[in-house]
């Protein structure tokens, strides 16, 4: 156990603590067991750390990674049974998707030793959320999503701002923006500002390829049982959706282009919806699970969408994109029978400057959202205002 303590010291050395993701104020540390779920490259990592050197006695705590070369001999009950026999209290578990069995592991701890607080992280997950079925009794889940563009104007360009609610938005507070020109920063974060990484990170769209591969051929093929070239069919899929504007699904038609079945198509969106990959606009009122009611599908985030892109991606596209997913941290988003989005009954369309107010003539609680606009009037509001919810 010693190379893990030393492991966790030196990371912990390195870990910058001036910025902090929107969910680290909302998690109640304090729980028994808390599971923090989200795609790969969001700062799940970074936070459980930050946490650590901010609030914790580092000689009662200790970070493993799942997939430690510690785990080819050792199983991770007896690591937290040695832990606890050195007065061990806080024990947080990266990636414990990587380790096999895991789910189980974590409730043989959970209920061996209750003195113990145990944090654990996962990217995969569709592996986490199917595990975690077996915790519901013991860990509460937290799902963390990427930079929203107040968090990258801090991250990236030191500025400062302050978090806007959706009504705080359509009452223009957010005039007062402490950037003149945001339209800059605004284009800039739609190709690399919704991943931590992309602010340090020079090869960024060759990692970001790599995340898009990774997922696609790892985690939702194992997840999924499927083979190799079952895999392959899902990158064609995202293929498909990513040159859209956005995508209106006929999975029938999906099917034959694919040679799959109409039903493993909803299954394949399912996935990558779950893995982050891909957004599914669906019917006010109708669950999760509701599949057959999906209106439009969308690319997870506008950074997805230049990095699938062949060429320059649809401005239409990415702006609703960016629309949808931005608000969806805070709030229920559904389709709209007139507009585009549905938000608390109330009724948004999405489109640039020139936009005029035809689409939603008669609603009395609707708004245009305008890009490349700095500022908004009336019911109209500027598209890069909705960053700031989060």
């Amino acid at each position: 156990m010693d190379s893990l303590n030393k492991n966790f010291k030196d990371l912990l050395l390195l870990t910058p603590t001036d910025f902090k993701r929107y969910l680290y104020s909302e998690i109640a540390w304090s729980d028994r067991m808390i599971g923090i779920v989200g795609p790969r490259g969001v700062g799940k990592t970074t936070m459980i750390l930050q946490y650590i050197k901010e609030n914790l006695d580092i000689n009662e705590t200790l970070y493993v990674q799942a997939d430690d070369i510690y785990f080819a001999n050792h199983t991770l009950v007896e690591l937290a049974d040695e832990f606890s026999k050195n007065r061990g209290k806080y024990l947080f578990i990266d990636e414990i998707h990587k380790y096999s069995g895991w789910s189980q592991a974590l409730k043989s701890i959970y209920d061996y030793f209750p003195q113990m607080k145990v944090v654990f992280t996962g990217s995969s997950v569709l592996d986490i959320l199917k595990g975690s079925a077996d915790l519901s009794r013991r860990a509460l889940m937290f799902k963390m999503q990427g930079l929203s563009f107040r968090e990258y104007l801090f991250l990236f360009h030191k500025i400062e701002v302050e978090t806007y609610s959706l009504q705080d938005i359509l009452n223009h507070k957010s005039d007062n923006f402490p950037v003149r020109h945001p339209l800059p920063l605004f284009k800039d974060y739609l190709r690399r500002g919704y991943y931590p990484f992309g602010a340090e990170d020079t090869m960024f769209s060759h990692r970001l390829n790599q995340m898009i591969i990774q997922t696609l051929e790892t985690d939702i093929p194992i997840y999924a049982n499927m083979n190799i070239s079952t895999g392959k069919k899902l990158g064609k899929l995202l293929k498909i959706i990513s040159q859209s504007v956005p995508f209106k699904p006929n999975f029938t038609k999906i099917a034959g282009m694919l040679q799959a079945s109409r039903n493993n198509i909803n299954d394949y969106c399912y996935f990558m919806e779950q893995a982050g990959l891909l957004m599914q606009l669906r019917d006010p009122g109708e669950g999760i699970g509701q599949l057959g009611k999906t209106d439009k599908i969308y690319i997870d985030n506008t950074n997805l969408i230049y990095a699938l892109a062949e060429e320059n991606p649809k401005t239409g596209n990415l702006r609703e994109t960016f629309f949808f997913n931005q608000m969806r941290v805070k709030n229920k988003v559904y389709r709209s029978e007139k507009g585009d989005f549905n938000i608390d009954n109330t009724t948004f369309e999405v489109g640039g400057k020139s936009k005029t107010q035809k689409q939603i003539e008669g609603l009395k609680n609707a708004y245009i959202v305008k890009d490349d606009i700095e500022y908004g009037y009336q019911n109209v509001i500027p598209l890069w205002t909705f960053g700031l919810n989060y």
